[in-house]
């Protein structure tokens, strides 16, 4: 059995493809062209990404604060007929006989400080090689038992499709990914909340969006940043992040007071968190159409008449299950949704790696209350 993927800083000074369809950009990581270049190891492994078929797992990346709430969503969710993709429930999961692998990202938690500490361009490439290392983990057929043993291996589930739950690293860090898959004929899909939730809110008629998103995230520019390639001339964004309250109900009238300044309609409201339970923002937003106030009145009249509230879980799930459907990944066991977690830990060389860890852990570790 070949020796697990520890990360080291190495890069080959010559840099050979595997089967690469592009040059590489200027501003490629050196990983990306280390790995590129080694075609008997991490490069060949790249290659044979997203190549199995029905077979394999779907990978959330992540913050755990993030990842949890996504992966029990997914196991639990049950929307649609599972015989002909009709949006009826049928009593049967619509994931039944997949399996997710959840990869809690200790080891760079939280993303908050490749933004807040640093120089610029250190900070993003760091970030940037977060993702690309957490890519290759979820494409790995081996784990270890623990941090301090990585000698003693353990297998996993190559993964056929990655989501990266955090926005930040639809900027930093997804497109750095697609680039190594390009070099090495990797076809895994990936996906990014931001991409999905910009295109589904413009689908609907959406022209003046608004992203409520943590304060980290607004201040490395990722929403905007992909917005801005979109290239919507007729379409405008504003990111904002409300003054923080006690319930969030009044983070909510604090956000559209911020947004109010604008002195624009308001389309629709992306929630950028995974954590929120919605149905409070919806019955604040019913007792704010029936105009009880005078601010109520204001905040109404500000909002178009097909407002609407969107948020990563569904958008994230809707689109996993069209292209599981679509492009015929469904792996159709008689099984529910399978849950496997693994942590990214700090080896005793200082370098991440992937563990095993199972529920209890998780449960006693990182569970989040649901605001």
């Amino acid at each position: 059995m070949r020796r697990f993927i520890i990360w080291g800083v190495a890069v080959l000074a010559v840099f050979t493809s595997c089967h690469r369809r592009a040059q590489a950009p200027e501003s490629t990581l050196p990983l990306v062209l280390s790995i590129a270049a080694d075609s008997t190891g991490t490069g060949r492994l790249v290659a044979q990404a997203g190549r199995q078929g029905p077979d394999g797992s779907v990978a959330i990346i992540g913050q755990p604060e993030e990842v949890l709430p996504l992966a029990r969503r997914f196991q639990s969710v049950d929307v649609v007929d599972n015989i002909d993709g009709r949006p009826v429930r049928d009593s049967l999961p619509d994931f039944a006989g997949e399996r997710f692998d959840v990869i809690l990202d200790a080891f760079n938690e939280s993303y908050a400080h490749f933004i807040q500490e640093g120089d610029a361009l250190q900070r993003t490439d760091s970030l940037r090689e977060a993702a690309v290392r957490n890519a290759i983990f979820a494409w790995d057929t081996t784990c270890v038992r623990s941090a301090s043993d990585p000698e003693y291996l353990l297998e996993k589930t190559r993964s056929k499709i990655l989501i990266f739950t955090s926005s930040m690293q639809a900027e930093y860090g997804l497109a750095d990914v697609d680039t190594l898959q390009q070099f090495c004929g990797g076809r895994s899909i990936l996906l990014s909340p931001v991409d999905i939730l910009l295109e589904q809110a413009y689908a609907l008629g959406a022209r003046e969006l608004a992203v409520w998103a943590g304060r980290a995230t607004r201040k490395s520019h990722a929403w905007q940043a992909v917005f801005a390639r979109k290239g919507w001339a007729d379409a405008r964004l504003t990111v904002l992040t409300p003054e923080p309250a006690l319930d969030i109900r009044t983070e909510f009238r604090n956000l559209l007071r911020q947004y109010r300044t604008t002195g624009r309609k308001l389309d629709v409201l992306i929630v950028d968190h995974y954590s929120f339970d919605l149905t409070y923002l919806e019955s604040e937003l019913a007792l704010i159409r029936r105009e009880g106030t005078e601010e109520d009145s204001s905040f109404d009249k500000m909002l178009s008449r097909d407002f609407r509230i969107l948020e990563p879980q569904q958008a994230l799930i809707r689109t996993t299950y069209e292209l599981l459907r679509s492009r015929r990944l469904f792996t159709h066991r008689i099984a529910r949704p399978a849950l496997h977690y693994f942590e990214t830990e700090e080896s005793e060389q200082g370098l991440p790696v992937l563990v095993e860890v199972g529920a209890p852990y998780v449960q006693e570790t990182y569970v989040q209350d649901i605001r």
